[in-house]
């Protein structure tokens, strides 16, 4: 299948590791130009602050002359519980920089990278935006108030601007991974994954490449009347919850 990717411009947001280093590199093997916006690698750019996306926005469209998909992928994980309570007394509560933080680059930095890249799409006629949302935003998760709500609201950026900005030429979809075999996860104890595994109807993590392929799917003229979804890839577990 030709995907129709050749030449095109590629921006991927945490691409220097996990998922999003895989999409770059899936990317790149459709042809595509790829540009890494990651606080760990050159350029570096902080999708939580407007002057370092602009200016790294307008980098691109300065060498490029376009954009064409934007791969809104990067996000950490801070988690806590809520109120944590135990024989009467609450031991400890999530406190503001915890929420804050993921807030930050999981919900703001994905409306930031995306305000000063549409512009250019609308410009240019076409574009793709795909955002990172999560299995947790779908159904919530034990312990992560702060990120279960980042990925309920990047499900809610994602049919909002499909429906802004579809008469633009510009489709916008989300991919809602499962449990997937990065570094973060492979690094939780054994007990924690096996719990994982019990959940997942596969009976196995994903592989970064897995979603990297929902992405670039995604992107490529295959999908060109799917706009406003969410794509799960998570082995089924929705089946398995």
């Amino acid at each position: 299948m030709d995907l129709n990717l050749k030449d095109k411009v590629v921006v991927v947001t945490g691409g220097g590791a996990g998922i999003g280093h895989a999409t770059a590199g899936t990317f790149r093997a459709e042809g595509a130009k790829v540009v890494v916006w990651d606080v760990a690698s050159e350029p570096k750019v902080d999708v939580t602050s407007k002057a370092s996306v602009e200016s790294a926005a307008a980098a691109v469209i300065s060498e490029h002359g376009r954009i064409d998909v934007l791969v809104n992928n990067a996000g950490i994980v801070r988690d806590a519980q809520l109120v944590k309570w135990k024989d009467g007394e609450v031991l400890s509560t999530m406190d503001d920089a915890t929420f804050d933080a993921v807030v930050n680059v999981n919900l703001k930095g994905v409306f930031l990278c995306t305000r000063a890249i549409a512009p250019h799409m609308i410009r240019q006629g076409s574009g793709v935006i795909l955002n990172a949302s999560s299995i947790v935003g779908l159904y919530g998760n034990f312990g992560q108030t702060n990120y279960a709500a980042t990925k309920a609201g990047v499900i809610s950026f994602t049919q909002t601007w499909a429906r802004e900005l579809g008469r633009f030429g510009i489709r916008v979809n989300a991919v809602a991974p499962g449990f997937i075999a990065t570094e973060m996860v492979q690094a939780m104890p054994e007990k924690a994954l096996g719990s994982m595994l019990a959940k997942t109807p596969l009976a196995r993590l994903g592989d970064p490449a897995d979603v990297a392929n929902a992405y670039v799917w995604l992107a490529s003229d295959a999908a060109r009347f799917i706009s406003g979804a969410v794509l799960s890839v998570d082995g089924g577990l929705v089946l398995g919850t």
